[in-house]
């Protein structure tokens, strides 16, 4: 007796898929791969700076007396308060180091600590911005934003660049209005 083709051909079918192991699901998943990733944050820090450059309050108008240290004080607050900032006769009271923070982040913080210092009375304190080494460039990203801000805050009177010992050009003290 000869078996119908049909026959013939499920056998050889079955005796191909003998050691086929069945699959544990009948649904096939084809995800396409993952987009490349897209520098968002990147972008919005490079749009926030350029914003904060071309609309954003004027930066400060900084009195570069004696070469290149910036140094700025109140309208209305006397010259020999800067003065006396400048030589150190303020004792630094709490200070804040910037290093490894974005701009947001030292926004904030500095916002945080001149709050924190009112509040418990402090008058000289320091912000460690950096001197920007490990910047691109090698230039200070923070400085001029640090500088702009505590111009722009109600409680600062007057700030000059550190001396050598407290930091120098990576660091400004800051004359703070006294608590009421």
């Amino acid at each position: 007796m000869k078996k119908s083709p049909r026959a013939e051909d499920a056998e050889l079918f079955r005796a191909a898929v003998a050691d086929a192991v069945p699959l544990a699901t009948d649904r096939a998943h084809h995800e396409p791969p993952p987009p490349a990733a897209i520098p968002r944050q990147h972008r919005r820090d490079e749009r926030a700076a350029l914003d904060e450059s071309l609309h954003g309050p004027a930066l400060l108008d900084l009195h570069l007396e004696g070469g290149d240290e910036a140094a700025w004080r109140r309208p209305g607050i006397a010259h020999n308060v800067l003065r006396d900032l400048r030589r150190g006769r303020w004792v630094v009271q709490a200070a804040l180091d910037l290093h490894g923070m974005n701009r947001e982040e030292a926004r904030r913080h500095i916002a945080i600590f001149l709050a924190e210092c009112s509040a418990h009375g402090d008058r000289c304190v320091r912000i460690v911005h950096g001197k920007g080494l490990r910047s691109p460039g090698r230039e200070p990203v923070l400085k001029k934003l640090v500088l702009g801000w505590l111009a722009q805050r109600n409680e600062v009177l007057a700030f000059c660049q550190a001396r050598a010992a407290d930091g120098g050009a990576g660091a400004v003290i800051v004359m703070l209005r006294a608590a009421r």
